[in-house]
């Protein structure tokens, strides 16, 4: 990272983003009693998220994506295996290449916590309705992350 000196905009970018961290960490809780009442780990939460039932993933791909080496996403797909959530197919176009899908299982296990954490906490609803549009919009201004509900 290069040094360089600090306007009054980076100043208001590193406070904005310690709050919006703060928040997210006070709220931390909240998704891992979910995944608890799941019976689910923040790696299988980051696994569902990228899995679905229509388009099998190499694994490789999912490796890549998890940012981990590949034994550690075949221990992560055992264990979602395991449980009936996903499954291994071989690949049409590459039959020895082994990829992963959602089960029915996966799919609504993934609906139910989709819907779960979509749910605003209490103190973002006590913000008014003006607040709620104005902390919307702005948000809608930073570019779209892979985990959006």
């Amino acid at each position: 990272m290069t040094s360089r000196t600090s306007t009054a905009k980076d100043v208001l970018a590193k406070e904005a983003w310690g709050q919006l961290y703060g928040y997210f960490q006070r709220h931390r809780e909240v998704v891992h009693h979910h995944l608890a009442e799941l019976e689910l780990s923040f790696g299988d939460m980051r696994a569902l998220m990228v899995l679905d039932a229509e388009n099998p993933r190499p694994m490789h791909s999912l490796a890549e994506s998890w940012a981990c080496d590949a034994s550690n996403a075949t221990w992560m797909v055992d264990r979602l295996e395991q449980r009936g959530l996903v499954e291994r197919r071989m690949l049409r176009t590459d039959r020895r290449v082994k990829a992963v899908v959602l089960t029915a299982a996966g799919v609504e296990t993934k609906m139910q916590l989709l819907e779960r954490l979509s749910q605003p906490p209490d103190d973002l609803l006590a913000l008014s309705s003006s607040d709620l549009v104005a902390v919307r919009d702005v948000l809608a201004k930073l570019p779209k992350g892979s985990g959006q509900l």
